[in-house]
Protein backbone atom coordinates (compact mmCIF):
# COMPACT_ATOMS: atom_id res chain seq x y z
CA UNK A 1 0.00 0.00 0.00
CA UNK A 2 1.19 3.53 -0.72
CA UNK A 3 0.01 6.01 1.88
CA UNK A 4 0.63 8.01 5.10
CA UNK A 5 2.55 10.59 3.04
CA UNK A 6 2.86 10.63 -0.77
CA UNK A 7 5.09 7.78 -1.90
CA UNK A 8 5.33 6.03 1.49
CA UNK A 9 5.26 2.26 0.87
CA UNK A 10 3.95 -0.05 3.58
CA UNK A 11 5.87 -3.26 2.94
CA UNK A 12 4.25 -6.45 4.16
CA UNK A 13 5.82 -9.87 4.56
CA UNK A 14 8.27 -8.90 7.28
CA UNK A 15 9.97 -11.85 8.94
CA UNK A 16 8.48 -12.17 12.45
CA UNK A 17 12.00 -12.59 13.89
CA UNK A 18 12.73 -8.91 13.26
CA UNK A 19 9.32 -7.38 13.96
CA UNK A 20 9.56 -4.63 16.58
CA UNK A 21 7.00 -2.59 18.47
CA UNK A 22 6.66 1.10 17.73
CA UNK A 23 8.42 3.59 19.98
CA UNK A 24 6.49 4.79 23.03
CA UNK A 25 7.36 8.38 22.13
CA UNK A 26 7.60 9.05 18.37
CA UNK A 27 10.49 11.08 16.95
CA UNK A 28 9.68 14.59 15.73
CA UNK A 29 11.29 13.72 12.39
CA UNK A 30 13.20 11.05 10.51
CA UNK A 31 15.24 11.63 7.35
CA UNK A 32 13.83 10.99 3.90
CA UNK A 33 14.90 7.52 2.74
CA UNK A 34 14.84 6.07 6.26
CA UNK A 35 13.72 2.45 6.48
CA UNK A 36 11.67 1.64 9.54
CA UNK A 37 9.95 -1.27 11.24
CA UNK A 38 6.62 -0.76 12.96
CA UNK A 39 5.20 -3.97 14.35
CA UNK A 40 5.01 -6.49 11.51
CA UNK A 41 5.55 -3.98 8.68
CA UNK A 42 8.44 -2.20 7.08
CA UNK A 43 8.19 1.20 5.45
CA UNK A 44 10.43 3.65 3.63
CA UNK A 45 10.00 7.35 4.35
CA UNK A 46 9.86 9.43 1.13
CA UNK A 47 10.13 12.72 3.04
CA UNK A 48 11.27 14.04 6.42
CA UNK A 49 8.29 13.33 8.69
CA UNK A 50 7.51 12.32 12.29
CA UNK A 51 7.73 8.62 13.07
CA UNK A 52 7.20 6.15 15.86
CA UNK A 53 8.78 3.30 13.94
CA UNK A 54 12.25 1.93 14.66
CA UNK A 55 14.71 3.09 12.00
CA UNK A 56 16.98 0.30 10.75
CA UNK A 57 18.58 1.82 7.66
CA UNK A 58 18.39 4.35 4.86
CA UNK A 59 18.19 4.20 1.07
CA UNK A 60 19.88 6.62 -1.34
CA UNK A 61 16.88 6.99 -3.66
CA UNK A 62 14.03 9.45 -3.69
CA UNK A 63 10.70 7.61 -3.53
CA UNK A 64 8.53 10.52 -4.60
CA UNK A 65 9.17 13.19 -7.23
CA UNK A 66 6.22 15.31 -8.30
CA UNK A 67 8.06 16.22 -11.53
CA UNK A 68 8.05 12.61 -12.81
CA UNK A 69 5.23 11.30 -15.01
CA UNK A 70 4.69 8.68 -12.30
CA UNK A 71 5.70 10.55 -9.11
CA UNK A 72 5.89 7.46 -6.89
CA UNK A 73 8.86 5.14 -7.49
CA UNK A 74 6.89 2.21 -6.04
CA UNK A 75 3.34 1.08 -6.70
CA UNK A 76 0.94 -1.20 -4.86
CA UNK A 77 1.84 -4.81 -5.62
CA UNK A 78 5.58 -4.19 -6.13
CA UNK A 79 8.08 -6.44 -4.41
CA UNK A 80 11.08 -4.76 -2.81
CA UNK A 81 14.47 -6.23 -1.93
CA UNK A 82 17.12 -4.44 0.08
CA UNK A 83 20.82 -4.83 -0.68
CA UNK A 84 23.70 -3.64 1.50
CA UNK A 85 26.03 -1.04 -0.01
CA UNK A 86 29.09 0.61 1.44
CA UNK A 87 29.11 4.33 2.16
CA UNK A 88 30.94 5.21 -1.07
CA UNK A 89 28.41 3.35 -3.22
CA UNK A 90 25.56 4.92 -1.22
CA UNK A 91 26.89 8.41 -2.01
CA UNK A 92 27.42 7.52 -5.69
CA UNK A 93 23.86 6.22 -6.04
CA UNK A 94 22.47 9.26 -4.23
CA UNK A 95 24.39 11.63 -6.53
CA UNK A 96 23.40 9.76 -9.71
CA UNK A 97 19.76 9.64 -8.60
CA UNK A 98 19.72 13.38 -7.83
CA UNK A 99 21.07 14.12 -11.32
CA UNK A 100 18.53 11.71 -12.90
CA UNK A 101 21.36 9.46 -14.14
CA UNK A 102 20.28 6.41 -12.16
CA UNK A 103 17.90 3.70 -13.31
CA UNK A 104 16.20 1.28 -10.95
CA UNK A 105 16.04 -2.15 -12.55
CA UNK A 106 12.92 -4.19 -11.96
CA UNK A 107 11.90 -7.78 -12.51
CA UNK A 108 8.73 -9.79 -12.09
CA UNK A 109 8.34 -12.15 -9.15
CA UNK A 110 9.83 -15.51 -10.04
CA UNK A 111 12.16 -14.13 -12.72
CA UNK A 112 15.86 -14.63 -12.32
CA UNK A 113 17.50 -11.64 -10.70
CA UNK A 114 21.12 -10.69 -10.51
CA UNK A 115 22.87 -8.82 -7.71
CA UNK A 116 23.08 -5.82 -10.06
CA UNK A 117 20.04 -3.75 -9.13
CA UNK A 118 20.94 -0.39 -10.60
CA UNK A 119 22.63 0.98 -13.65
CA UNK A 120 24.02 4.49 -14.06
CA UNK A 121 22.89 6.26 -17.21
CA UNK A 122 25.98 7.79 -18.82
Amino acid sequence: MIGFVPGFPYLGGLNKKISSPCLEIPRAKVAAGSVGIGGDQTGIYPAEVPSGWRIIGIIPLSLFDIENDNPSLLSAGNYVSFFPVDYGEFLTIKELAASKKYEVLTYKKGESKQHVFHRPQL
